[in-house]
């Protein structure tokens, strides 16, 4: 089947590669020039199917109204009247609550669970190198009521099998010997979780990709979905029209506006993230793998010779600007535990939009086109949920039955 994906960040990347294994005939469609240069870019580096966790949770709308006055606030909403922006914050509310939490997450952590199984195989099947690291994922908490609310999310990986310790600061410092102890009270640590450069392994996989016949075209536009009753029969380009049997959307952020014209409403809203990449100037100061900051809700990670810091979100629609103040946050997140680590003099500044449910779950699988399907929606977990989604979308596109459970991954479930 000839199969036309569009986008070429990591979940397109990742979708093509499994299609072409499936024996399908591929071509992704990007309007960069080359693969992973959007939101796959300089993301934080971790592959965490533990913390794979809805940002609508119990609790939030109450901090949400206290971030609005602290200088370091992890979550930033730019004053607007714009109706998706209201639309999608009021379907995030709706999800804050203990039972659509603990349903959001339990699915999430499935889906990211089997990603990480998947991206094992792919590295053994390939020899794929991306500075990637096996060494676990520590959370730190600076104030002991956040280690005392950790119950909800301890529930949640028991329930899952997922292998978890619960550390004092102490322990803290023997997974993590370049942290500052003394900042922090302790810390849950997934010992499971890996790290990795995201667009290294995206565009390595793109070049293997290749070799299995898939067709890349880059910097060219895509403008609209042409569709004859209930098919997509063609994607309108810049440079001109390209037919195929069946389509995937996987355009992030920008999925919603291409699909609106055909009738599907999906929620998928551009959550904008920081990140800062240094190299490293003292090795022994530095992270050993990725340690995520509680209080800054920022994502430290060992990439090779650098140290990524990533994370906050913020409600701008589609602002890619670069405020000074969001530098400092992650600055001083990364030096109050790991201070004198990085060459901050050498950093590089850099914002994405994630593209995010209002649950949290991404969307991927079949819509009431029946040649046109969705991966999109991943938010902050694109590279932690990129190849088991990308496994889920060509097994059910090829007919075949998934691994996991996808009942409840589809645009259908907004219905």
């Amino acid at each position: 089947m000839k199969i036309v994906i569009l986008g070429a960040g990591v979940i397109g990347v990742t979708s093509a590669w499994y299609l072409a294994k499936a024996g399908h005939e591929v071509t992704v469609i990007d309007r960069q020039s080359g693969a992973a240069l959007e939101t796959s870019f300089a993301n934080a580096g971790e592959v965490s199917p533990g913390y794979s966790s809805p940002w609508a949770a119990p609790g939030i709308p109450q901090k949400a109204l206290k971030w609005l006055f602290m200088e370091n606030a992890p979550l930033i909403v730019r004053p607007t009247v714009d109706p998706d922006t209201i639309r999608w914050m009021m379907a995030m509310l709706r999800n804050c609550t203990k039972a659509r939490y603990s349903l959001n997450k339990g699915r999430m952590v499935r889906l990211a669970e089997y990603s990480r199984d998947c991206l094992i195989n792919l590295r053994q099947d390939t020899g794929i190198q991306y500075d990637q690291r096996m060494q676990g994922t520590l959370e730190v908490f600076r104030k002991q009521q956040q280690m005392d609310n950790i119950g909800k999310d301890v529930e949640v990986l028991r329930a899952g099998g997922v292998p978890f310790e619960i550390l004092d600061a102490a322990g803290c410092a023997r997974a993590e010997p370049g942290i500052d102890a003394s900042k922090i009270v302790g810390g849950l640590r997934l010992p499971n979780d890996e790290t990795g450069d995201c667009y290294k392994f995206t565009t390595g996989l793109a070049e293997r990709a290749a070799t299995l016949g898939v067709t890349f075209i880059y910097d060219v536009d895509i403008r609209a979905l042409r569709h004859e009753g209930t098919r997509v029969v063609a994607v309108e380009t810049s440079n001109g029209d390209i037919e195929a049997d069946l389509f995937v959307g996987a355009l992030g952020s920008y999925t919603p506006k291409l699909v609106r014209p055909l009738g599907l409403d999906l929620p998928v809203y551009p959550v904008k993230g920081y990140s800062l990449t240094v190299p490293i100037i003292n090795a022994a100061k530095a992270p050993v793998s990725t340690v995520m900051d509680e209080t800054y809700k920022v994502a430290i990670t060992r990439l090779g010779d650098r140290i990524r810091i990533g994370g906050m979100a913020e409600i701008a629609r589609f602002s890619t600007d670069l405020p000074p103040a969001r530098q400092a946050t992650l600055t001083q997140s990364v030096e109050g535990l790991f201070g004198g680590a990085g060459d901050q003099s050498q950093a590089k500044f850099w914002s994405g939009l994630r593209p995010m449910t209002p649950d949290g779950t991404p969307v991927i699988g079949a819509t009431r086109y029946k040649n046109f399907y969705l991966n999109t929606g991943h938010g902050t977990l694109g590279w932690t949920m990129s190849c088991g989604s990308a496994r889920v979308l060509a097994d059910l596109i090829s007919g075949a039955t998934p691994e996991i459970e996808t009942g409840d991954l589809s645009l259908s479930r907004y219905a």
